[in-house]
């Protein structure tokens, strides 16, 4: 499910599949996809990480008070993934425990992209040398 990394101001950062994670066929278009950057802290470390989605409509933010726990849909739906159902206006959101989603084994593998080396610009620099100026 780890489909490649990306330079983020410097940083290598290791991109995920959450289809491919989940178990579901890799989405047919990609025009509207979007990388999700997110950090997981699991044993009091923190591991910055590319989510791929299929597409982005709206970025909120939501108070604890506007968070629901998860549902009891009773077998038919796995809810250790699901953090709770967040409420915006008259819609329901879901909200992942990411930290649950990826175990400590997969975060170990992911981690080992910091020995990659910088992808470089067109201009032949690395993307961290870029703002010397």
């Amino acid at each position: 499910f780890m489909c490649g990394v990306i330079n983020l101001r410097g940083s290598v950062v290791p991109v995920v599949d959450l289809r491919l994670k989940f178990g579901l066929e890799k989405a047919a278009s990609v025009r509207e996809a979007c990388i999700v950057i997110i950090e997981i802290i699991l044993d009091d470390e923190e591991t910055v990480l590319g989510i791929l989605v299929d597409s982005v409509q709206e970025v909120i933010s939501l108070e604890p008070e506007q968070i629901d726990p998860p549902p009891r849909i009773g077998t038919r739906l796995k809810t250790q993934f699901i953090k709770g159902m967040g409420k915006k206006d008259k819609e329901f959101i879901i909200i992942l425990e990411t930290a649950k989603v990826f175990s400590a084994e997969e975060l170990a593998v992911v981690q080992t992209t910091d020995d990659i080396p910088m992808p470089e610009t067109p201009g032949g620099t690395t993307a961290e040398n870029e703002n010397d100026d």
